[in-house]
């Protein structure tokens, strides 16, 4: 996720260095933490040059652990995007999340622990157990941006990391005053997994969509022209894709809002 906060602006992400706090070195477990990171770093073509291993006895149990990570990226003055760039007619292009994207677990563990759910059931039509849903990795978007970013040009003027706060939360901040990023709801299916924890919590709408990603992980928005291109673009590299939504003209102080109702 640190390298998809980086490659928004248009930055490459070249490096990244990671910090583990535990309560005892387990050299195994630690070796597993970092292969773990060393994957994700390969997969965004990014050099994971370093980091630190600190042991806390007494502050952590033997078992527990802290994992942060820092990526440094770069990217050319003229060549940054963001708001600056977004205009009235622009689409939202957005790409599919593989799932919570470890964002919103403190409502999940409240509905596990006062709904009393096994991470062992297996949830209807998913075949996987809640367990694995909650363990998918994060989608990690860098290179597919980067390559979207080389073959639309100036086209493709922001991206929105949809991470803590949903949607709208995050796409609003790449979104000029007197603008309004408008997405339809119908233009996608809200994921199982999302559906079977809101029902079982019995948590409204808002409250999932402010918390979850509800299933976009990442939005691009770009000229309409480059619409057709941007949707072949990311097909050749296997990522699904849909436009979600447009960019209009508005007098509300509203900069992101979803309409529509998701098709279940």
């Amino acid at each position: 996720m640190v390298v998809d906060d980086l490659v928004v602006c248009g930055a490459e992400p070249l490096f990244m260095t990671d910090y583990i706090a535990t309560g005892k070195v387990h050299p195994e477990k630690i070796a597993d933490i970092v292969k773990g990171i060393a994957r994700g770093c390969e997969k965004a073509n990014t050099a994971l040059i370093g980091g630190e291993t600190a042991e806390h006895p007494g502050l952590m149990a033997d078992d527990e652990f802290d994992l942060a990570g820092a990526a440094t990226g770069v990217v050319e003055s003229e060549n940054l995007l963001g708001e600056s760039k977004v205009q009235e007619g622009d689409l939202l292009l957005a790409m599919p999340s593989s799932g919570f994207h470890a964002n919103g677990y403190s409502l999940i563990r409240h509905i596990v622990t006062s709904k009393s759910l096994s991470l062992e059931k297996v949830i209807p039509e998913t075949q996987k157990t809640l367990g694995e849903i909650l363990l998918t990795p994060t989608e990690i978007y860098t290179r597919d941006c980067l390559v979207l970013i080389k073959a639309l040009g100036t086209s493709l003027h922001a991206f929105s990391h949809i991470t803590g706060g949903g949607l709208a939360a995050n796409t609003e901040r790449v979104i000029p005053k007197g603008l309004c990023a408008t997405f339809n709801r119908s233009t996608w299916t809200l994921p199982l997994e999302f559906q079977y924890l809101s029902t079982m919590g019995s948590v409204p709408q808002w409250d999932m969509e402010r918390t979850w990603n509800c299933g976009v992980g990442m939005v691009a928005i770009i000229d309409k022209e480059a619409s057709e291109l941007a949707l072949k673009t990311l097909s050749a590299r296997g990522m699904k894709a849909w436009i979600a939504g447009e960019v209009i003209r508005t007098n509300s102080e509203s900069r992101s809002v979803l309409r529509g109702n998701y098709i279940v």
